[in-house]
């Protein structure tokens, strides 16, 4: 496993996958399917899975296999497909036994600005996804960046999604990505998890997958280095997020779309 990995060489690099593990067999199967499709389209892909989701709307919703089972699948699917493989950490004591396996840390949004956390992972030698808090300007992501440089990580990347809640929603500000990009570090736009609806059924979150689409070709045209999205092959009976997950079907049309939009940026070819 390296240390730093390169996702500069393609004009765009996604990172995809189910919200939460629910079995070996589904991760295999869209780890695959994202990876073809990526591989087709010249993007460097990153698989991504969670171990347990810690923050659910309802105490009696699924939170996932946990971390032992959950990172015995991610070495599954990152020695069989072959390829990067990124998952969420809560706890500092998660970081080392997590960094064992896995490519890409990431820090959940609701704790962008746990210091103990950041520095965590950015002692583990782990490349570190930073999901920016709604509660956060996208100035503040500058700080929460330095917290890991500080420790001597050398890749630290900052994803957006959904900027601030408002009206029922999660409202984007693609002005924000410009901010963030000034920080050095890659900037990701995660286009299923910014459709949400904090809440909005009563027990869990509601959403509208239907803009997804329309948020890719956007943040893509506004300079994103990368697009995360969680997808499923039955996203209605997904134990996670279904209500914004992306159809499996429909994400290699979307890529296709979105790395059209990424060659005029920079002329790639």
């Amino acid at each position: 496993m390296t240390n730093l990995l390169r996702l500069d060489h393609s004009p765009l690099f996604v990172i995809g996958g189910p919200c939460v593990i629910e079995s070996t067999e589904l991760c295999l199967l869209i780890a695959r399917r994202l990876k073809d499709a990526c591989e087709k389209l010249g993007l460097s892909y990153v698989f991504k899975a969670s171990f347990d989701k810690a923050n659910r709307s309802s105490n009696s919703s699924f939170r996932g296999p946990g971390l032992t089972d959950g990172l015995i699948v991610l070495e599954h699917v990152r020695q069989e497909i072959g390829v990067p493989v990124l998952t969420d950490v809560h706890e500092t004591d998660q970081v080392p036994v997590a960094a064992k396996v896995v490519d890409i840390l990431q820090v959940p949004a609701f704790l962008a600005r746990q210091t103990d956390l950041l520095v965590a992972c950015g002692q583990s030698g782990r490349a570190v996804n930073i999901k920016k808090g709604q509660f956060m300007s996208p100035h503040e992501m500058g700080n929460a960046a330095e917290k890991v440089r500080a420790t001597g990580g050398r890749q630290i990347l900052l994803t957006e999604r959904g900027t601030f809640f408002g009206y029922n929603r999660l409202v984007n500000d693609f002005t924000g990505l410009a901010v963030m990009k000034q920080f050095g570090c890659p900037v990701v736009f995660d286009i299923t998890h910014s459709t949400q609806q904090p809440g909005g059924l009563g027990h869990a979150s509601g959403g509208n997958p239907q803009f997804s689409p329309l948020l890719a070709r956007a943040a893509v045209a506004a300079g994103v280095d990368g697009l995360f999205l969680e997808c499923h092959p039955d996203p209605t009976n997904a134990k996670s997020d279904a209500s914004t997950m992306l159809q499996l079907e429909e994400v290699e049309p979307l890529l296709a779309q979105v790395r059209k939009i990424a060659e005029l940026r920079q002329g790639w070819k």
